[in-house]
């Protein structure tokens, strides 16, 4: 997680709960990270702060590879890792109140 913008126990647990009903809107397969797929993931984020991204390329050090990158590329945190789906967290200054996951739904 970044230090910057580490979540609470209390928090995680929140976004967890909220992340349990969203649908992964990218998805990560081959061998890493392409700049059109970072691409794709930046928007989301910045778009609805809270995501799910699916990683199809197998290995579970590859998944680790991958979503540590990812992370510090796009300037997220890691919520939650279950398998091949990985929840991650960008707060924006100012979200829409239509398309951010966290504030539709808190």
């Amino acid at each position: 997680m970044s230090k910057s913008t580490s979540s609470t126990k209390t928090d995680t647990r929140q976004l967890r709960a909220i992340g349990h009903k969203l649908k992964p809107v990218v998805t990560v397969a081959g061998k890493g990270l392409s700049e059109n797929v970072l691409a794709e993931i930046d928007a989301a984020l910045t778009r609805h702060e809270l995501i799910k991204i699916k990683l199809a390329v197998g290995e579970r050090e590859l998944k680790h590879s991958i979503t540590e990158d990812l992370c510090e590329r796009t300037g997220a945190e890691v919520i939650q890792k279950i398998g091949n789906i990985v929840l991650i967290l960008r707060r924006t200054d100012k979200p829409d109140p239509k398309l951010s996951n966290l504030v539709r739904i808190l």
